[in-house]
């Protein structure tokens, strides 16, 4: 008798059992991809063409000369003091100042998640906390009470960027009606167009909603007009005019789409350039999906682990004062990477993001 025969049986049955296994696990996971109950609403949308990062949006390696300045965790947007200091928020909920010889000191913290700030012109800082709504600190440095809902009753539920207007009032954005700033995936794969801008006017002690139905309102500015609002929406890959004032008061048109990333925070500069934080490039899956909600439901029931993640892509765009290209400045090796904010400093850029630890200043590109 061969004695390898023997062992070769035993092993044969145990690959049979381990196809066996192998299989039920497939099939149960398929079916769970299948029906197992899904935490999105989605709704059909039409697929957005892709734009490829060609012509204007050539890749380009402009990002690679720059400074780091660290912070810590996710300094996602950047708001220049009274003293000329840096402020910023932070993952962990802190608000630090950073004075010009890199030394930070904290603030506050505000149990939530700090995004947009902005000063007003008696220095008080305003906070757009995606947790805590809308808050700022008082003259004396003290953080004051969030305004956590609208006038409507409706609740402030991802609290984005604000911009100050001339009279004092504050302009903002909730991004989401739905969704926690941690399950921004789950609204993009929603799309539910839920996000919206609110004035607060803080003498009236007044909330108001209003435009509504935009795809993850992020960034804001006053246009140069004094008369419409610049808007990101981020999962739409555009930015969109909204007239506060004026003969078209009320309607919305857009100012700039098909961009090559999802759009974060908007900066105006000086002269006439809106600065564009691209935090990710397009996603061809998402693209893909869109027309199909069913399909939608399946990958939010895959567990956020084993979800694809972009490359990590630096990518800033400037825009011209109707829309056109103006500059594009790229890091394809992804060392400058999750570009949320581009904020003009004197003769520099300094650059927010989402993820890294430290903001990065670059040179300050200027029209010819």
């Amino acid at each position: 008798m061969n004695p390898e025969r023997p062992a070769r049986s035993k092993l044969r049955r145990a690959l049979g059992k381990l196809g066996w296994t192998a299989l039920f696990v497939l099939l149960t996971g398929t079916i769970y991809l299948l029906v197992a109950p899904s935490p999105i609403e989605p709704v059909a949308w039409p697929t957005i063409p892709a734009t490829p990062l060609e012509g204007p949006w050539a890749v380009n390696d402009a990002l690679q000369t720059h400074t780091a300045i660290a912070t810590d965790v996710g300094p996602e947007d950047v708001a220049v003091g009274p003293d000329g200091r840096l402020f910023t928020g932070l993952e962990d909920g802190r608000v630090i100042a950073i004075g010009s010889d890199g030394e930070t000191e904290t603030l506050c913290s505000t149990g939530g998640r700090p995004l947009g700030l902005a000063f007003a012109g008696d220095g008080t800082l305003w906070i757009a906390d995606a947790r805590r709504g809308l808050l700022h600190l008082d003259a004396t440095g003290v953080l004051v009470s969030a305004i956590e809902r609208a006038d409507d009753g409706s609740a402030l539920a991802l609290v984005d960027e604000l911009v100050l207007a001339p009279d004092g009032t504050v302009w903002f954005t909730d991004a989401s009606t739905r969704w926690d700033v941690a399950d921004s995936v789950l609204d993009a794969l929603e799309n539910q167009a839920t996000g919206r801008v609110l004035h607060h006017d803080p003498v009236a002690g007044t909330t108001k909603v209003v435009f509504n139905e935009l795809r993850f309102a992020n960034g804001i500015v006053l246009a140069g007009d004094g008369q419409s609002l610049l808007v990101s929406e981020t999962f739409a890959y555009r930015v969109m005019r909204l007239w506060i004032a004026g003969p078209r008061v009320g309607t919305r048109e857009v100012f700039a789409e098909a961009l090559p990333g999802f759009v974060d925070n908007l900066d105006l500069d000086a002269d006439g350039t809106l600065w564009v934080g691209i935090p990710s490039l397009r996603s061809g899956l998402l693209d893909a999906l869109l027309p199909h909600p069913w399909a939608r439901k399946v990958v939010s029931r895959i567990p956020a682990a084993l979800q694809p993640v972009p490359a990590p892509y630096g990518l800033v765009l400037g825009l011209g004062p109707e829309g056109q290209p103006r500059f594009n400045l790229q890091d394809p090796t992804g060392a400058v990477h999750s570009i949320t904010s581009a904020t003009p400093v004197g003769d520099t850029l300094v650059l927010g993001s989402l993820h890294a630890q430290a903001l990065v200043r670059i040179a300050r590109p200027r029209p010819d």
